[in-house]
């Protein structure tokens, strides 16, 4: 009894050790890479679609928060906003009367950062 329980043993992990090494060989033939970028592909376009879907959405949050989309800052500002975000720009310190037009700054109180 002992010997036909180690038989089975070695047979059946014979064909496990052969049914991998057949998988392993056949995801390096042309066919199965083709199989694994196609794969790939689909996972990279899902990825990018997901990437444009948030692109959109923090585009929204951004000009909600400038009030580009509400008039609350005329198009040449947000352009000059867009363009140089961190360079000094006239307007920002021409006094609190343009600050409290901005709705970011509105909900400050109207204070200066």
């Amino acid at each position: 009894m002992r010997r036909v329980f180690w038989i089975a043993l070695g047979a059946t992990a014979g064909v496990l050790v052969v049914r991998k090494l057949t998988k392993t060989a056949e995801s390096y033939t042309p066919e199965g890479v083709a199989k694994g970028l196609a794969g790939l592909g689909e996972g990279l376009r899902e990825m990018a679609q997901v990437v444009r879907e948030a692109m959109d959405e923090r585009d929204a949050e951004l000009r909600l928060a400038l009030g580009v989309d509400e008039g609350a800052i005329d198009p040449a500002r947000a352009q000059a906003l867009i363009d140089h975000p961190t360079g000094e720009h006239a307007w920002a310190t021409s006094g609190d009367a343009d600050r409290a037009s901005n709705p970011a700054h509105r909900a400050a109180g109207g204070r200066a950062r």
